[in-house]
């Protein structure tokens, strides 16, 4: 690569697996076509398949913006505006993202993209988003009220294919697969004799049968959400009634997911589809009258489930032999959702833990246990030898940008004498303006001072600073004044916590809890780094708090699995 030429990546997307993935391919050559023209060397292509442009959330976009930032290329060229995003707000975002990063768009379409395509093409490119889902939406009511499937396959049923006489492809008709069928028999059969949804799918995982979208079958799988018309029990096509348009959804724009939402009864569009049932009238009533049944019984028991409290480590907990969640399973204990919701097939971790016990017993580790000298010691020497790797690394691309930076200007010197041998100017003006851009650049660049080793010491106070903070933290736990944020430092303080089942030479098994702390929170509060007046540090807490940063910008180094801090407890009692 000459000095001289713009560097560009492509960027190419196409929506759906309807579509042709070659589509990508040819994105790819024409855009490569018109970055040669222009005298750009392509250094990169972007591109992500069957994903849609209504949000800005795709693998492929968000590596080009990340390498924008660190100022990899120069400029972006896609087929059209809308490759980029058809988010309105997603593409005034992208926009404002490359520009403050130096970095120009550039479309097959539009040509050299500026504010006025922002605003004309994001307000062009929402209309047609809304636009596309009235349409959609009326065509599947259509086929639904054919008696025609709207898209999606409902377990127990196979896609039908078959040709019209105009040789087009007929639609939406489905099939019953009869040996899921028989499963479903099972599961309606069982639960209306008086298994519950989670003995039920223990049962079927045992027998290795397949789940509908997943290896394992899960409880809410089989008992679903009643109102919403979700799980096996709840499907209306097993007894001949195609019910759809019952929920809508809608995309959080703080995180691009979806979120489903109950329209009302009279948006409900219901067809009656007899040769599609499988499950009898008076087995699916008798499946009803039980789960309201125990409905009821479950509004009695468990009122504590409405009020969903979040205790101090909820989310936080791990089952050490599956690696799912340990979630609240009674009013005050913990338990693995996997061997709950799946079986003891999947996961053999049926022990619990008090809430209480387990809470005081992560903070005696907190207390007492992190934060000796040798965790210490171990952390210095990694931090100090990946910061000083680091360190050459970046002494080893100012030579190369130095050895750049002399060749630049001697091209510019060539052209300098070539013009005063005759040359005519018009042919260097624009070779003369890139090497002067690019100078510029290199030299900003050299000019931020080098990144110094480091030399970091351990602190003789920094276990005892710590000890007397968590402490103080603990007692705040009761305080309503300083309950919530004293909560939130105590978690952020912790990576995980894994609990084990542990044999007690009998065929009782205690449950063994293991703590990992997160490294950057831990050193974060022994050297009192949040809210500090940096002239206040010591230069050696300076240090650690700089590279407290490092570490949670997460530059080559891994605080939580290369230098984790953990501790074990042992087996805890009161164990069910």
């Amino acid at each position: 690569m000459t000095p001289t030429c713009l560097r560009a990546v492509i960027y190419a997307r196409y929506s759906s697996d309807m579509q042709n993935p070659a589509s990508i391919e040819d994105q790819i050559r024409l855009c490569r076509m018109h970055a040669e023209r222009e005298g750009w060397e392509v250094v990169a292509c972007y591109e992500d398949r069957a994903t849609s442009g209504a949000s800005i959330l795709r693998p492929g976009i968000q590596r080009l913006l990340r390498n924008a930032q660190e100022q990899h290329f120069d400029i972006v060229v896609s087929e059209a505006l809308d490759r980029l995003s058809r988010n309105q707000a997603d593409i005034a975002q992208l926009y404002q993202t490359l520009s403050f990063a130096d970095v120009g768009i550039q479309t097959l379409s539009e040509g050299p993209v500026n504010e006025m395509h922002i605003g004309l093409k994001g307000t062009m490119n929402a209309l047609f988003l809304k636009d596309l889902a009235a349409k959609t939406h009326r065509g599947l009511e259509g086929r639904v009220r054919k008696g025609k499937s709207a898209g999606g396959k409902s377990y127990g049923y196979d896609v039908v294919r078959s040709l019209r006489e105009d040789g087009e492809l007929n639609r939406g008709d489905l099939s019953i697969n009869q040996d899921e069928a028989a499963i479903i028999l099972r599961i309606f059969e069982a639960y209306s004799d008086g298994q519950s949804p989670g003995k039920i799918a223990d049962m079927l995982n045992r027998e290795g049968i397949p789940g509908p979208r997943a290896p394992n079958w899960n409880k809410s799988t089989i008992h679903g959400n009643p109102k919403r018309g979700t799980g096996i029990l709840n499907n209306m096509l097993y007894v001949g009634e195609r019910h759809w348009n019952r929920q809508t959804y809608k995309t959080d724009p703080r995180n691009g997911k979806r979120q489903s939402r109950l329209k009302a009864e009279a948006d409900l569009c219901i067809a009656q589809v007899p040769d599609l049932r499988i499950v009898p009238q008076d087995l699916w009533e008798a499946v009803k009258t039980r789960q309201k049944s125990q409905a009821i019984k479950q509004s009695d028991s468990k009122a504590w489930q409405r009020r969903k409290p979040r205790f101090l480590f909820t989310g936080l907990i791990k089952c050490g032999c599956c690696g799912g969640g340990f979630s609240t399973i009674a009013k005050d204990r913990f338990g693995c959702s996997t061997s709950r919701n799946k079986g003891t097939s999947v996961c053999a971790n049926r022990t619990t833990v008090a809430r209480k016990d387990m809470e005081r017993q992560i903070l005696d580790l907190l207390s007492d246990h992190l934060m000796d000298p040798d965790l210490v010691e171990a952390f210095a020497k990694e931090y100090i030898a990946e910061r000083n790797r680091l360190s050459a690394h970046k002494t080893d691309d100012r030579a190369s940008k130095q050895k750049e930076l002399n060749k630049v200007i001697k091209d510019q010197d060539i052209l300098v004498n070539a013009l005063l041998a005759g040359t005519p100017a018009a042919r260097i003006n624009d070779r003369m303006s890139h090497l002067e851009a690019r100078q510029q650049q290199l030299e900003q660049d050299l000019a931020s001072p080098p990144a110094p080793t480091s030399n970091l010491r351990i602190h003789p106070q920094m276990a005892h600073t710590y000890h007397a903070r968590i402490k103080s933290l603990i007692s705040e736990l009761g305080d309503p004044n300083s309950e919530i944020e004293a909560r939130d430092e105590i978690r952020g303080l912790i990576d995980k916590i894994t609990v084990t089942p542990q044999p007690t030479g009998g065929k009782r098994m205690q449950p063994q809890l293991e703590l990992h702390g997160a490294l950057a929170s831990i050193l974060s509060l022994s050297l009192g780094a949040k809210g500090q007046p940096e002239q206040q540090k010591t230069s050696c807490e300076q240090e650690v708090v700089q590279s407290i940063v490092f570490m949670v910008a997460g530059v080559g180094f891994e605080p939580t699995t290369r230098t984790h801090v953990h501790m074990r407890k042992h087996c805890l009692g009161n164990v069910q």
